[in-house]
């Protein structure tokens, strides 16, 4: 529990009630992107992985009491003979997937983000990074999409795997990425991190970039901009493109540069578009502001002497309240509205 949350223990509770009068309810775990607009896939992770199990019988399952949350049940259903259920025993899960790696299988094993990179950390290291074996760790609930509070929300997460040897690390923004990303981490030889949008998830950047295609180790400009440059990843790469375009209604030009694979970074792409000059370059991240993507970006145009003005849009550096999505979003300053308000401010 934070300072503010015990102060704010004991004061009178609220009840929010729409205009008809009737109480309004929410819920901490409603993921609420603000997909409106947007058409959604169901479970992208497990149709996809069910898709790349058909034409690949070494592919399987493996998940620690949490294959309804990861939409790994999918792939449970459609192969059951290829689904292991571990129970709640990270660390276990993790080096059974390493043993599954070593015979020659294609293990993708799913968890909440906080118990792959908090709970079974130095099994990941030891098990599979230190060995370079080929695990995919998909893992739902990164950053800010849980109102569950500190133990459920991994707002540190890239910055753990950011420095441990051999990781891949992708942070997929929407069901176009996620589908895009399955057969690229098959295709990988080494060890993955992958964040995951589950449930019912929004196709994003195609509607804004019809001819997109996932690229493992790829940035890709998703919408041109002559004020702001904005190199975002995961879901807020969406709250970028759509505070884009509230802020055009402002006549403020914003382009978006959408990161989704953290380590390796794109640095070429990164510096070739930071350096067309003039623009306000702003990076944001639903992560921690402390050893993600908006420091890896400064350090790499820093190191190549590309100085813009430059400013970081992520989370705050402490344990997060619990709450509703929407109001904790607004809070922390990642929701749409904030997001322009911020840019706006900056120029």
């Amino acid at each position: 529990m934070t300072a503010n949350s015990m102060a704010r223990k004991y004061e009178p509770r609220q009840v929010l009630r729409r205009a008809d009068g009737q109480k309004l309810t929410t819920s901490a775990m409603i993921a609420s992107l603000e997909a409106e607009g947007y058409e959604s896939v169901r479970a992208p992770f497990g149709n996809a992985l069910v898709d790349l199990a058909k034409t690949n019988d070494k592919v399987v399952g493996i998940t620690a009491d949490l294959s309804k949350y990861t939409d790994l049940h999918v792939f449970a259903e459609a192969m059951p003979d290829r689904f292991y259920q571990m129970g709640m025993a990270e660390q276990v899960m993790l080096s059974a997937a390493a043993g599954l790696a070593r015979e020659g299988f294609m293990p993708f094993a799913t968890t909440y983000a906080v118990f792959a990179s908090r709970r079974a950390y130095d099994f990941i290291a030891m098990a599979i990074a230190e060995e370079n074996l080929p695990v995919r760790i998909v893992c739902a609930l990164p950053g800010l999409t849980t109102g569950y509070g500190p133990s459920h929300q991994a707002t540190e997460d890239l910055a753990i795997f950011r420095g441990l040897p051999n990781m891949t690390i992708v942070d997929p923004c929407d069901a176009d990425d996620v589908m895009g990303m399955v057969p690229a981490l098959a295709a990988h030889d080494g060890p993955t991190y992958s964040r995951l949008p589950r449930g019912n998830v929004p196709k994003v950047l195609t509607k804004h970039k019809p001819d997109y295609r996932f690229e493992l180790g790829k940035a890709q400009t998703i919408r041109e901009g002559r004020d702001v440059l904005v190199i975002s990843t995961g879901f807020m790469t969406m709250r970028a493109l759509d505070a884009a375009v509230k802020l055009e209604a402002e006549n403020v030009d914003v382009g978006v540069l959408h990161v989704p694979t953290i380590k390796p970074l794109d640095v070429e792409t990164i510096a070739a578009e930071a350096a067309k000059g003039g623009r306000l370059v702003v990076t944001a991240e639903n992560h921690t502001v402390v050893g993600g993507l908006g420091e890896a970006v400064a350090a790499a145009l820093l190191t190549r002497g590309i100085a813009p003005t430059f400013r970081m849009i992520g989370l705050p550096d402490e344990f997060l309240e619990a709450g509703a999505l929407p109001t904790l979003h607004d809070m922390y300053g990642i929701s749409v509205d904030k997001v322009a308000e911020r840019i706006k401010a900056w120029l």
